[in-house]
């Protein structure tokens, strides 16, 4: 993966396969400590001990339309290459939790992406799916959720190509107020 938004993407997607209705994507930057948390949350079918264990073999998956798992296995592979972590918390019936830490100033450590494509393109592609996508940089936060999005449109459906090119142009604008832009 060439950045963390097409992991999350992947992920989302995955998430959204086990059957989650809700997906919710956290980005917590600390430029003090210099690290990155990155969390993808769902309420999906969730997976038991043994699966959790194995999870992290590329050569495992559920999936029935291809042999090899790889979302999970390159995404903490990632996280360790810029010396972080990957941990996950599961629970059948319930969802599934990946928690990723990355150190910023790690020379293979992954650039964040477009984000704003990335929630753009899994709303439009899940529009029967809630997201949520939080992202704080030190002491400022951003947020877009789309069930608060659904109040506002009403009967319009959220994958309108208007509505999803509101949403995008709405989230880089607010991640560039984020980064202290205008």
């Amino acid at each position: 993966m060439e950045d963390i938004s097409l992991h999350l993407l992947d992920l989302a997607q995955n998430s959204i396969s086990a059957g989650a209705n809700l997906v919710e994507i956290s980005i917590r930057e600390d430029r003090e400590k210099d690290h990155k948390w990155v969390q993808i949350s769902d309420n999906g079918k969730g997976m038991d001990e043994e699966q959790v264990n194995k999870v992290y073999d590329p050569f495992y998956t559920t999936r029935t339309t291809r042999k090899v798992g790889l979302g999970i296995p390159m995404f903490k592979a990632s996280a360790e290459a810029s010396g972080g972590k990957l941990e996950m918390i599961s629970q059948k019936g319930k969802g599934t939790t990946l928690l990723a830490l990355f150190i910023d100033s790690h020379i293979d450590c992954l650039p964040l992406g477009k984000m704003e494509e990335t929630i753009a393109a899994l709303i439009f592609m899940n529009p029967e799916v809630d997201f949520v996508y939080t992202h704080e940089n030190n002491c400022r936060q951003f947020l877009l959720d789309t069930r608060q999005i659904r109040e506002v449109i009403g009967e319009v459906n959220i994958a309108d190509p208007e509505i999803v090119n509101w949403i995008t142009i709405y989230i880089k604008e607010g991640l560039e107020e984020l980064y202290g832009g205008v």
